[in-house]
């Protein structure tokens, strides 16, 4: 599987239908991990909460932290 990370491509990836699963960090912005959760909501698109951006960014093999992420099909 591979990853969006960040706000704007995690927020394209669930309008696009693409998402498969959603990850949100629990100490990033509740404006921004609000609306998230709210349109995977709509989509129908699992969420899972992390505790921190860091461990968010570690689950994606990244060396930063991420507020979200969606993950999505190999093929993407």
């Amino acid at each position: 599987m591979a990853y969006k990370i960040g706000t704007k491509q995690t927020t394209k990836t669930v309008e696009s239908g693409k998402a498969i699963h959603v990850y949100v960090a629990r100490d990033a912005d509740d404006r921004l991990t609000g609306a998230i959760v709210e349109l995977c909501g709509r989509m129908s698109v699992p969420v899972t909460w992390t505790e921190t951006m860091t461990d968010l960014g570690e689950q994606c093999g990244i060396d930063v932290g991420a507020a979200m992420a969606a993950m999505v099909g190999d093929e993407e």
